[in-house]
Order: C-alpha cells, then structure tokens, then sequence
C-alpha cells in the first residue's frame, strides 16, 4: 500500500511550510506520477494523521485542497478517491486552436471575448511588421472552469472589421477564413512554463502561483503573410500538449523540429511538477 511505502519525514514541521501544503505536495504528486492511480481510494483519515504525525484539520484541509482541484473525491462515509483526470488535449502542432480541437471531441467549450480594439506590443509590431494593430482578448471555458486566456494582436487592416459578438463561443482562424477569406495555413510555435502572477490567476480564476503552460506564435495565410501574432495561458492541471514523433531512423520533413519540440514538452513537464510541488 502507498502510504506504508511514503516516507514519514514527507510531512515535517521544521521546514516552514503549512504542514497540509505539505500532505498536499505528498498526495498530488503520487497522483500525479501515477502511483495513486484514478479510482484508487485514499488512505483514511485517521491513517494520514498516524502516519505523518498531523491533525485531523492538517488532514481535512489538505484533502478540501485537493479536491477543489478536481483531483480527489470525497464522499461521506467512503473515504476520498483519485478522480479521473480532467484533462483536455491540445496538439501543438496542428493550426487549428484550442477551441476547435476540443469542440472536435464532442466536448463543450465557450469562448468569452473579454475586449477587442486598439493595442500595442513591441514583439507583435515585429512580428506583423506594422505598430497599426487590434488587440483581442478572450478566454475559454469548459465544464464552468477557465482553461486558457487568449491575446490575440492582428493588424487593422484584416481585424478592424471584427466584433466581439462575431468571435463569441467561436474560432477566431474559422471566423478569418469564412468573413475575410483569409485561410491559416501555417505558423510557429514556443511553449514556456511560468507561474500564475496575481493579475493572471485573477483572469484565469486559479490559485496565484499555480503552474501555467504559455503557447506563442504566429500564424501565416496561404500566401505566406503574418496575420497574427498571440499568447495563450493554459491551466497546467487541465491542458495538456501532444504532439507526434518520428524516430531518427525515419526522418520526414519537420521531424528534426518535432523532436526537439518533444523533448521540450518532456521538459516543461518536469518543471511543471515541480512548480506544482513547490506551492505553499
């Protein structure tokens, strides 16, 4: 059983941080590496107190944590058991957007237009070559939780004609090609993993310093012009990034790319779980 196999000393009074951020940390992570597994039902209460030498409230705070994160559930008189994941895959490699690929698996998403008009950004004047811009900002919603905040930059001369009713609950490439015969045919993609400062976990609806993953790019029209330049916030506990592989043996075009962008996302991961760890 896991708990006979955790170390006591995972939970320690002496380092500082609250004792049920620490069960927390303990808990989230083998869940999240698997060794507690979806359905698996929780050690007791009463055992986690023995266990790390905690309280019953230590205990109760730290599974009320965890299970406003959707990652346990708690029934009374049946113990708290390892949810499924509630995760929502996004290929990072294709064109299409977060909305339209989730949408593509049967599940509802919402898209929220939180303003649309004149912006400045310094990266985004380069990139599209013009300081003439729209600046478009919207999130996304699923099952009533925010998973991504969008900002969107796009030169006047294709955006000045959009509202914000038009790009609302959908696509912004679909709402381009169908109202401006503008098709998105190819782009270039960065993913970083950050931390939520307090400005961005209050438009995203998550925890200050909760883990995020950022996708930039830009994306390219059928004639090879830059039409848009953008910054997605994902929620690191909802999203994740897939991508395809080839193996070095059988190298296609793109594939020296599509490996390194693996071996990133293999990465950011890593970071990932720790920025997760670290949270107090």
């Amino acid at each position: 059983m896991w708990i006979q196999e955790c170390s006591a000393s995972a939970v320690d009074a002496s380092n500082g941080v609250p004792l049920h951020s620490q069960l927390s940390n303990v808990l989230r992570e083998a869940i999240a590496v698997g060794t507690l597994t979806p359905g698996t039902n929780l050690p007791t209460e009463l055992e986690l107190q023995e266990k790390f030498g905690i309280s019953r409230s230590v205990v109760r705070q730290s599974l009320a944590t965890l299970s406003s994160e959707g990652l346990i559930r708690r029934g009374r008189g049946r113990g708290s058991v390892v949810a499924p994941p509630a995760e929502h895959h996004r290929h990072v490699q294709q064109i299409s957007g977060l909305s339209s690929q989730i949408s593509a698996t049967g599940q509802e998403v919402r898209t929220e237009v939180l303003s649309i008009g004149e912006g400045t950004d310094a990266r985004a004047e380069v990139a599209l070559g013009t300081p003439d811009l729209i600046r478009l900002r919207r999130r996304r919603w699923s099952d009533g939780e925010v998973l991504a905040l969008t900002h969107t930059w796009l030169p006047r001369p294709i955006a000045g004609t959009l509202s914000a009713e038009e790009l609302t609950d959908t696509s912004l490439h679909a709402t381009l090609a169908k109202k401006l015969g503008i098709p998105i045919v190819a782009g270039r993609r960065q993913i970083r993993a950050l931390v939520a400062s307090d400005e961005l976990a209050g438009e995203m609806q998550i925890q200050a310093g909760s883990p995020v993953l950022l996708l930039e790019g830009t994306s390219l029209d059928d004639h090879g012009n830059v039409v848009e330049f953008f910054s997605t916030w994902h929620r690191a506990d909802r999203v994740v990034f897939d991508l395809d592989v080839v193996g070095d043996a059988a190298p296609a075009a793109g594939a020296t790319s599509t490996t390194a962008l693996a071996e990133r996302v293999e990465e950011l991961a890593r970071e990932v779980r720790a920025l997760a760890n670290s949270r107090s």
